[in-house]
């Protein structure tokens, strides 16, 4: 047997959510509505320096009919704003050191090839956002010429740098004056360029006030969807989004300590009763920062990799998927240097990511965040099996993932999993009135729709 509230939905049971969380914070209600757009979405996340041999707007955009055939439905653009040069880390220096928050990186192209890439996306249906890196800027961003007053100075005036991160200096948000600048900043493109939204770069670093305001201000311009770096529930009073860290690093630790799905049952369990009503998680298995730094998805997690993926397409939040996961990529992308992606005539994943967003999009138990939908967690006869079935009205979507590395003949005694489903992968049925036992492979999973 599972922990004791697998017997219970995980969502939707809760209408009225608690103001306290578990360890005694209070959580403030959500005051802002994602867009409508934003239940059925995934966010791909793009590393436009490593995605071609150009590494320009102009490249990727060849990119969109294939990812918009794969289902790919918002962009995430890793920052596009010019980076720093006066401390500057490797050759090429990092995206999130800007020099000027108005400004293309004159590495990916032109202002005018930006939007022309938004235009191209919005043409296919897709949305955009931008990273936002409100924090910190680089030494030498043309404020701290303009208006030195807008960053943090040491006590003999000096500018201050974080630590770890040599090249990037501090903000001061209790100057408003900069507060209104970098909303101004942010406006820019949204009335320019028409994005969609933003990812905010260690968002829990900027006071949340600042970010109330700058959503009221910005959504009037147009309704934006709000992604945030961090894994605090406060966030989202004002975030539509966040990410889901804490899962990432629990999932990273079952895998190579050999735990028991019951660490993941209790990380989701907290993100169900500390959220605010509404609020969304970003489910990942890597990232830019994860890959570069901490290793790939196959480092981390090996044979669990893709199981795992299956659990951030088909869980009840967000999906991410990152540069060259479709491919797949197997080795860490440099961050400061020119490291491109290897695409190949045949990518081996895009069939496995077109399968699984295609079912997200087309069954309505895949919304996320459905005020009417459950999210069940299955009682089944094996430790290292996760199992949980989704359900909105009549429809209902079955997954089932063995995280371990030995094939498994699972019973799956739970009652609320009955009638015939179709596995969306092997276009297998399976009827559950005459058995009720699964053959499942190493590291192996089924996914099905009734």
């Amino acid at each position: 047997m599972l922990i004791a509230y697998a017997q219970l939905p995980l969502q939707g049971v809760l209408h009225n959510k608690p103001t306290f969380t578990q360890s005694g914070i209070m959580v403030e209600q959500k005051i802002f509505k994602p867009p409508e757009w934003s239940k059925t979405t995934n966010i791909y996340e793009v590393n436009i320096r490593q995605y071609s041999p150009e590494g320009t707007f102009n490249a990727f955009a060849k990119h969109l009919p294939r990812l918009k055939k794969m289902g790919v439905e918002t962009l995430w653009m890793m920052p596009i704003t010019p980076i720093s040069q006066k401390i500057i880390q490797g050759t090429l220096g990092s995206y999130y050191a800007c020099s000027c928050y108005v400004k293309i990186n004159q590495e990916f192209g032109t202002l005018d090839d930006f939007k022309s890439l938004v235009d191209k996306a919005h043409t296919l249906g897709m949305k955009v956002m931008i990273d936002w890196v409100a924090n910190h800027t680089g030494w030498d961003h043309e404020w701290t010429l303009s208006n030195p007053e807008y960053f943090v100075k040491d006590d003999k005036g000096y500018f201050t740098q974080r630590d770890g991160w040599h090249d990037v200096i501090d903000l001061d948000y209790t100057n408003t004056a900069l507060r209104v600048a970098m909303a101004e900043a942010m406006a820019f493109w949204v009335r320019t360029c028409h994005i969609d939204g933003f990812r905010c770069d260690l968002a829990h670093l900027v006071p949340l006030d600042f970010w109330k305001k700058a959503r009221q201000y910005l959504d009037k311009i147009k309704p934006l969807y709000w992604l945030a770096e961090t894994d605090n529930p406060e966030c989202h009073a004002v975030f539509d989004v966040s990410y889901a860290w804490e899962w990432m690093h629990e999932s990273t630790k079952m895998i190579k300590e050999a735990k028991v799905v019951s660490v993941m049952d209790k990380v989701l369990y907290r993100y169900h009763d500390d959220y605010s009503q509404g609020a969304q998680k970003l489910f990942f298995t890597t990232n830019h920062d994860e890959n570069s730094w901490n290793g790939t998805e196959y480092e981390k997690y090996n044979g669990a990799a893709l199981p795992l993926a299956v659990f951030t397409l088909t869980w009840d939040g967000i999906p991410l998927i990152y540069s060259g996961q479709e491919i797949p990529n197997l080795r860490r992308l440099a961050f400061f240097e020119k490291d491109q992606l290897n695409w190949k005539p045949t990518l081996q994943l895009e069939p496995f990511y077109r399968t699984l967003l295609g079912l997200r999009k087309s069954n309505p138990a895949l919304k996320a965040g459905s005020k009417t939908g459950l999210t069940y967690r299955l009682n089944c006869s094996c430790e290292f099996v996760f199992a949980f079935l989704r359900r909105e009205g009549a429809r209902q979507v079955l997954v089932v993932l063995n995280l371990s590395p030995e094939s498994i003949q699972l019973h799956l005694h739970d009652h609320r999993v009955h009638g015939v489903f179709q596995e969306v992968f092997e276009e297998k049925a399976y009827d559950f009135a005459q058995s009720r036992k699964l053959d499942l492979k190493a590291w192996g999973w089924l996914v099905m729709e009734q």
